[in-house]
């Protein structure tokens, strides 16, 4: 354990929390600390509660109360309006920000990653003098039934430990299957958990990449789990080079498409009553958890996108509201990526289709029957196109709200006359 700083120290210095809000692996943390007095400061700003619904909020105010017990009561909560611009570490040799993921993945593997910052006992840290005190927590907002799963570092660190000894060997076979993670979160092949656990800055990214080692036949299994913590960092790195890319396109290429209002097709699509299954288990289960499997949360933007040619910032501020682990960066980007206004710029053709999609990643209709319980007494080979049935979708299921085949020719003749729009 490290020496208490000298008591002769009159530097005061603010450790300013944002994003992590953690002891562990927080190298903030420990440069504030070699001043000897510290103040850890969380301002809750009108700018990140504004865009946040109940469940963002609550699980928020559940990690600074976590935090505050491990501070024995000495975190100081502010409201008001703070700024910072964190500029992004890996440059091109140009001097530009990377926009695609493989050379910027090759550029973060090569410059390697710190180990995990590793804090002496926070016990002896002293809180700097601050006129006024801290205000209260506040309280958690309603959850409309949504079940978070438990905050605070200690919960992140379990779930990333149970990852890591349980579960890797087979993260590269099964990732792209939703059935994988249960309802519990318990361990199970396929799925990290790393997002959920890392809501509000549980866990740091460090840490997972260094103790993915992947070593033998986890050496697959490491190396894309790797790449999916560097796609987080890919983003951060994309928002802080264009930070207007938080709101507005990255790109001008479609510039031009045409998109419909949302409507009621949209409302159908944010309940989970679109007649499609796969896209309406994955809505169900935001509503319930907060959290979307990543491969469903392509399937659900596809669908927003390409099916219901809704602009994707609608998709995306809702998401933002319902997620437990929703960050700014890597939300909004990836609806850019899905619209093809974004990193990359291919996606504008690739339009999921929501039964194949379904059929290819939850074969046996596991996770459709998990949450759409209308479902539960289909077999496998009805559950994804129920409305094929000769009496139609059982138990009050909605019929599709669109045809895809339809507003598949129809997104392409959109994005073919936005793309040579003169």
């Amino acid at each position: 354990m490290s020496s208490p700083p000298s008591t002769q120290a009159v530097t005061q210095a603010v450790w300013w929390l944002r994003r992590d809000l953690r002891l562990d692996d927080n190298p903030a943390l420990l440069a504030a600390a070699e001043s000897g007095r510290v103040l850890a400061l969380f301002v809750l700003d009108d700018a990140l509660r504004r865009p946040s619904g109940p469940v963002r909020l609550a699980f928020l105010h559940r990690c600074l109360r976590d935090l505050d017990a491990q501070l024995g009561g000495r975190l100081c909560v502010r409201t008001g309006s703070p700024y910072a611009v964190a500029p992004g570490r890996l440059r091109k040799a140009d001097g530009t920000s990377y926009r695609v993921f493989t050379p910027f993945y090759r550029a973060w593997k090569e410059h390697g990653w710190r180990g995990p910052a590793i804090p002496a006992d926070p016990v002896w840290l002293q809180p700097a003098d601050l006129d006024g005190g801290s205000e209260p927590i506040p309280a958690d907002p309603e959850l409309g039934g949504t079940e978070l799963p438990p905050a605070g570092e200690h919960a992140a660190h379990e779930r990333l430990r149970a990852f890591l000894t349980e579960s890797l060997a087979g993260y590269a076979a099964h990732r792209d299957e939703p059935a994988a993670a249960s309802e519990s979160g318990d361990a199970v092949p396929g799925w990290s958990g790393a997002s959920r656990a890392g809501g509000a800055g549980g866990a740091g990214g460090a840490g997972g990449a260094d103790a993915a080692g992947g070593g033998g036949g986890l050496a697959g299994s490491a190396e894309k789990f790797r790449s999916e913590l560097a796609w987080r960092e890919f983003y951060a790195d994309v928002l802080a080079g264009t930070p207007s890319s938080a709101r507005t396109d990255l790109t001008d290429t479609l510039a031009a498409l045409a998109y419909e209002p949302p409507g009621d097709t949209f409302e159908a699509w944010k309940w989970g009553r679109t007649g499609y299954p796969i896209v309406d288990a994955g809505m169900r289960q935001l509503l319930a958890e907060g959290w979307v499997h990543n491969r469903v949360r392509m399937i659900e933007a596809s669908f927003v996108c390409k099916d219901l040619n809704v602009h994707r910032t609608h998709g995306a501020r809702w998401y933002l509201e319902r997620l437990v682990d929703g960050d700014l960066a890597s939300n909004n980007h990836g609806w850019q990526w899905t619209a093809g206004t974004g990193t990359d710029a291919a996606p504008y053709f690739r339009v999921f289709n929501p039964v194949s999609q379904g059929r290819k990643f939850d074969p046996a209709g596991e996770y459709i029957r998990r949450w759409v319980p209308e479902l539960r007494g289909l077999p496998p080979d009805a559950v994804h196109e129920p409305w094929k049935l000769p009496a139609g979708p059982p138990n009050g299921y909605p019929r599709p709200v669109v045809d895809h085949a339809v507003e598949r020719r129809e997104a392409l003749d959109r994005h073919a006359r936005a793309r040579h729009h003169d």
